[in-house]
């Protein structure tokens, strides 16, 4: 038997940038050739798509981590890095994506509607398109963001017009097979449908599509049976039809009682109170279940609900009871607000908006500044702090955005901590307000002599220490009268 998932936890992994290139260019009779490193290439975004083929979540399941190809670093000679290959993920139509937290994050309904559950990084760019006319040569390269790392979960609902709900083996399954074209498992036990079976059904000029919605039973919204599985199911459906077994042979069990225990799982779970309902009395073929069906008929009549009696089996009362059905999916649709087409809504930033925040916080007693903005964040994940010339371009950058101008408005001092970006993933450095954007009076490639000079943080964090040592010493020196 195919094994049905509709709900899954997935781990993708979005492809990183390509590192940036630092090279020169290298030509007999042509020393100075100029700086030629092309940049790194895009990662790849991971993509959920709408696939009609596709019915279940069940190859999630089995395979929940899944991660798109990385961008290739670029190359001398101005050649660019070949961009990551974007994972595309096919899945049933009506899944929902949601956050950890059970946030919707995007609801995709209708064949090839997609959402890009993670950003693939920017590759980096390369020493090329970092020249200027002050840094002709420059000694370095961007490195390529890391790709985006998210767990999403993907719940799968039913998109269908009608839903058949009731006991385990009610005759859903044949009502279904009978009404359409759908073949599904049909035995005498409980518990048969482990799947929500989907057909088609043609009643004059409509067509809707009708869902069996499996194992409701007493407690079936509180996780027993197999109903809370099954009935998100019943969310999207726009009639609900209750099918009622009128010749079981349980002697606890009646139509009426039925109706009642479904109606209140349906309650339980919520947000179905203002569906149409149509109660059908199922299996009249039998000489009891006829007997049953006309004695308990105009008790659900006198509640409102509007009865049909008919066989799965012998096919009696299926043409009413299929344009019924029609007719009420009709109303549902006219009913339905008209879909505006999407607008493209731009919003642009206001003229005083730097892009990015300094906030004071204090660490182990001393002052912190963290600073927290799209543009500083990303400059701080390109920068490899590994050669002096590439930090000191950052700090030109930075210095150039404002946010030493800022830092100054915050009351921060020379020494003092600052921390780009959130605090499980921060950079750290001490704030030195004497580093003047410079960068043209550069030495040697890879090398800024910005980072010669002493640094006034370090030098009082040693006197610091220094005072600390001396207080200890005199204390042990102390002998007490």
């Amino acid at each position: 038997m195919t094994t049905f998932v509709d709900r899954v936890e997935l781990h993708v992994a979005a492809g990183s940038g390509g590192h940036g290139c630092a090279s020169v260019h290298r030509e007999k009779f042509k020393p100075l050739g100029g700086p030629d490193g092309g940049n790194g290439g895009r990662g790849g975004d991971v993509i959920l798509t709408v696939d009609q083929s596709i019915t279940t979540l069940l190859e999630y399941h089995h395979s929940p981590h899944r991660k798109a190809t990385n961008g290739k670093p670029g190359e001398g000679g101005n050649r660019s890095g070949k961009d990551g290959q974007d994972l595309v993920l096919p899945v049933p139509d009506g899944t929902v994506v949601l956050d950890k937290a059970g946030n919707v994050l995007a609801d995709l309904i209708g064949h090839g509607t997609s959402y890009v559950a993670a950003q693939g990084g920017r590759g980096g760019l390369g020493n090329a398109a970092l020249a200027s006319a002050r840094r002709k040569a420059p000694g370095f390269a961007l490195l390529g963001e890391p790709g985006d790392l998210q767990d999403i979960v993907l719940e799968l609902k039913t998109v269908a017009d009608v839903a058949l709900v009731g006991y385990p083996s009610a005759g859903k399954s044949s009502l279904i097979s009978v009404l359409s074209a759908a073949k599904p498992k049909i035995a005498d036990y409980p518990f048969t449908t482990l799947v929500p079976n989907l057909g088609v059904v043609t009643a004059g000029s409509t067509v809707y599509t009708i869902a069996d919605v499996p194992g409701l039973i007493p407690g079936a919204s509180q996780g027993k049976g197999l109903g809370l599985e099954f009935l998100r199911h019943v969310e999207r459906c726009s009639v609900l039809v209750h099918v009622l077994d009128t010749a079981t042979l349980e002697s606890d069990r009646d139509p009426v009682t039925d109706l009642d225990i479904i109606e209140a799982e349906l309650r339980e779970y919520g947000g179905l109170d203002n569906r149409p309902r149509i109660v059908v009395m199922n299996k009249i073929d039998v000489p009891d279940g006829k007997d049953l069906a006309e004695m308990v008929r105009p008790d659900l009549e006198a509640r409102g609900y509007r009865v049909f009696e008919v066989s799965a089996v012998a096919h009696m009362g299926l043409k009413e009871l299929s344009f019924a059905l029609a007719e009420l999916v009709a109303g549902a649709r006219a009913a339905k607000p008209k879909e505006e087409a999407t607008r493209i809504v731009i919003r642009p930033k206001a003229v005083d908006d730097a892009g990015f925040t300094v906030t004071p916080e204090e660490s182990g007693g001393e002052p912190l500044f963290r600073v927290r903005g799209e543009k500083p964040e990303r400059w701080v994940r390109q920068t490899d702090f590994n050669n002096d010339e590439a930090v000191g371009y950052l700090a030109d950058r930075l210095n150039r955005l404002g946010v030493e101008e800022e830092l100054m408005k915050a009351g921060a001092r020379a020494g003092d901590g600052v921390a780009i970006g959130p605090e499980d993933n921060a950079v750290v450095f001490d704030w030195e307000p004497t580093m003047m954007s410079g960068a043209e009076m550069l030495g040697r490639r890879g090398e800024d002599h910005r980072f010669e000079a002493p640094r006034p943080a370090a030098q009082r964090r040693r006197d610091k220490e220094a005072e600390r040592d001396e207080a200890s010493r005199e204390f042990d020196d102390f002998e007490p009268f």
